[in-house]
C-alpha cells in the first residue's frame, strides 16, 4: 500500500484485458486489486500501481466506473460456471450477446439496457458474496456509487 497524495480514488483500469481498481486505504495510502480469473475475486496487485498511474502502454486504458462493472461482469460470465442465481443470469447475459453476434447486428437498445442491467445486478451479487466469504477487495457499493 503506497500513501499518494492528492490522487482522485477509485480509479479503474483496463489492463491487458483484464478489470483492475485503484482504491485508497486506511492509512492514506493506495492499493490495487485485480480480477482473478480463477476464482472471480481480488487478487492483490500493488506492483502495477506505478504502471497504471505513470507508465501506462498499449494495453493499459483508464476507464469509468460502469466500464469497469460491466468489463467485470463479462471476465467473470466468460470464465467461471457455476448453479446459482448469479451464473443463471450471466448464462442469459451471454444467450443475449450470442444471439447479436449470430444474427450479425447491433444490440438494440433494450438489448443494450437489459445485458448493463443484469451486469450490474450480478457485480452487486458477486461482491455481496466475495465479502461475506472474507475477500478484502471486494466493494459490491461500486456499482451503485456516483463518482
Amino acid at each position: 500500500m503506497r500513501p499518494l497524495s492528492g490522487l482522485q480514488l477509485p480509479k479503474f483500469f483496463n489492463y491487458y484485458e483484464s478489470p483492475v481498481k485503484l482504491v485508497p486505504t486506511a492509512e492514506g495510502g493506495v492499493a490495487s486489486w485485480r480480477l482473478s480469473k480463477d476464482t472471480g475475486g481480488w487478487r492483490e496487485a500493488n506492483d502495477l500501481i506505478d504502471k497504471l498511474l505513470f507508465l501506462g502502454g498499449d494495453e493499459v486504458y483508464e476507464i469509468s466506473r460502469d466500464e469497469f462493472v460491466q468489463l467485470t461482469e463479462q471476465e467473470r460470465g466468460r470464465y467461471l460456471h457455476g448453479e446459482t442465481p448469479i451464473f443463471a443470469l450471466y448464462r442469459t447475459a451471454l444467450a443475449l450477446e450470442d444471439t447479436i453476434q449470430e444474427e450479425r447486428r447491433y444490440p438494440t437498445t433494450q438489448e443494450q439496457a437489459l445485458i448493463k442491467g443484469i451486469r450490474r445486478r450480478t457485480f452487486v451479487m458477486f461482491e455481496e458474496q466475495l465479502q461475506r466469504a472474507g475477500d478484502p477487495g471486494a466493494d459490491p457499493t461500486i456499482a451503485s456509487t456516483n463518482p
